[in-house]
């Protein structure tokens, strides 16, 4: 049996998450969902439906994943993307992990991060069924299935634009990494990615680390790696010009969030820094209105 993380490691995501109590009505994981909940293979996921729909049109479909020691519920409230979804007419699935031993919701991501006890649990195929199940029961525009995700969320969703990248158009990621050997990711069509990371992240270093100390098999690559990593899987050929977000996405610094987009790619990868940034970023309201514009900006190509 794999050794259990040390006590330390499981405080600090814990005390990340319990300092969030600016997010948006309390602490994530104390938070009560508005969705309604839904089961399928025994597992539980979160699902809105936008106001208003009949099944007439085809609608997008975003899902949500939320971090270590979280929950759906807390997710939902932490992201604020119900009332967008009514506005901009989108489903949200809110995917809920596993227990594990110490008590802690998780999603089995990548090798770095989050099952910690060694479980083996298949997390992409319970999204791929997530995605199934909510397909089988309304009407989702295939080309417009969108993934975002925070701390052990957003190593979940890049895990989910590597594996299901068939299925997923692109993908955000919110203090999150992907894989530290970029050849166990092998995306087979374009996914686009935003990668959104504070300077001051001292949970998931931008400079990369070990998720938990004393175990060298949990080592995730720094920012510019993973950007870089997406960047060459998407055939970019170069940085374009940086500039900044002309509105505030945390408002717990006072930084600006520096834009790094690459170039002449074949799904557009971009890189967002929050300066003064920490790895629960106090989010406000332009931050969902961000990232759903970026998602439904980027349709899935159809195939040639």
């Amino acid at each position: 049996m794999r050794t259990p993380p040390p006590l330390g490691l499981t405080l600090l995501f814990l005390v990340a998450w319990l300092g969030c109590g600016a997010c948006g009505g309390g602490s994530p994981s104390t938070a009560s969902a508005s969705a309604p909940a839904q089961t399928v293979d025994g597992r539980v996921y979160l699902l809105k439906v936008p106001h208003g729909y009949d099944g007439s049109v085809a609608m997008p479909l975003v899902v949500a994943l939320h971090a270590y020691t979280s929950d759906a519920a807390g997710i939902e409230t932490y992201f604020g993307l119900d009332p967008l979804a009514d506005a901009d007419g989108f489903f949200v699935a809110y995917p809920q992990g596993t227990i594990d031993a110490d008590g802690k919701r998780f999603f089995s991501a990548t090798d770095a991060c989050c099952d910690f006890f060694g479980t083996g649990i298949d997390d992409v195929k319970f999204v791929g069924d997530v995605l199934d199940d909510v397909e089988s029961r309304y009407r989702i525009d295939p080309a417009r299935v969108f993934s975002v995700g925070h701390s052990n969320g957003a190593f979940m969703s890049h895990r989910l634009a590597c594996d299901l990248s068939t299925r997923f158009a692109a993908v955000v990621s919110l203090e999150g990494a992907s894989y530290d050997d970029p050849s166990r990711c092998q995306p087979t069509a374009p996914v686009a990615l935003l990668e959104v990371h504070g300077t001051s992240d001292a949970i998931i270093l931008p400079q990369g680390g070990t998720v938990v100390d004393g175990f060298p098999d949990r080592i995730y690559p720094s920012v510019s790696e993973t950007v870089g990593s997406w960047a060459a899987a998407e055939g970019c050929t170069g940085v374009g010009q940086t500039s900044t977000l002309a509105f505030a996405i945390d408002s717990e610094t006072s930084g600006p969030t520096f834009v790094e987009p690459w170039t002449g790619c074949r799904a557009d990868v971009t890189l967002w820094m929050i300066e003064g940034g920490t790895h629960v970023p106090q989010l406000t309201p332009a931050w969902g209105e961000a990232i759903v514009g970026f998602l439904l900006s980027h349709p899935k190509a159809a195939a040639n």
